[in-house]
């Protein structure tokens, strides 16, 4: 099997980490990448912490387990740090980029000495200021294609250019807030 790329999403129930990974498999697929975007559930509640994944390929995937070892680590939530081990089998080869306020520094001593690449990027203020609201996935979104690299970045607008103009076809007033929030995404991430 080639290059393979997996990703493991820390969120809050509520805050998009499921629905950015599919929306990120989505865009890979639209690439012409093998792609998988699965979530794993514990207590379904709004807040509760959950997980989700991705696998990313030029090939064919016969993988389906759970990912143990991630190339990165995308964390929605902060205050996740403390209560989850999100650092737990992350390759110091890849990255983790964590929706903080705080800057790269900051954040590593939090990270029980992971020595791999740290990024932030601070999701909230961008989609408060694009979308109104705080939705932090879709900022994610942009900052795991940038510093992973899996897709070109001006293909990967575009693709979620459609796919918000399908999924947003009785709201168009939120796809240029959308759209606003992932190319500033794409510019604010620190400590690539």
């Amino acid at each position: 099997m080639g290059k393979v790329v997996e990703i493991r999403w820390h969120g809050r129930g509520g805050q998009g980490a499921k629905t950015a990974s599919l929306l990120l498999a989505d865009a890979a697929f639209n690439t012409g990448k093998y792609i998988q975007g699965f979530p794993e559930y514990g207590p379904e509640r709004m807040g509760a912490p959950i997980t989700a994944y991705n696998r990313i390929s030029d090939e064919r995937l016969s993988i389906h387990s759970n990912i143990y070892q991630p190339d990165y680590v995308v964390v929605v939530d902060d205050t996740l740090i403390e209560a989850v081990d999100v650092t737990a089998g992350l390759k110091e080869s890849g990255a983790i980029i964590i929706n903080t306020t705080k800057s790269p520094e900051e954040v590593t001593p939090l990270l029980k000495g992971y020595k791999g690449k740290v990024c932030t990027i601070d999701a909230k203020t961008i989609s408060v200021d694009c979308l109104g609201k705080y939705f932090p996935n879709t900022p994610m979104l942009a900052a795991i294609v940038k510093v992973s690299g899996i897709m070109d970045a001006k293909e990967f607008v575009a693709d979620m250019e459609e796919s918000f103009k399908h999924k947003f076809a009785s709201k168009p007033e939120v796809i240029d807030g959308n759209m606003k929030a992932i190319e500033r995404s794409l510019l604010e991430v620190k400590g690539i």
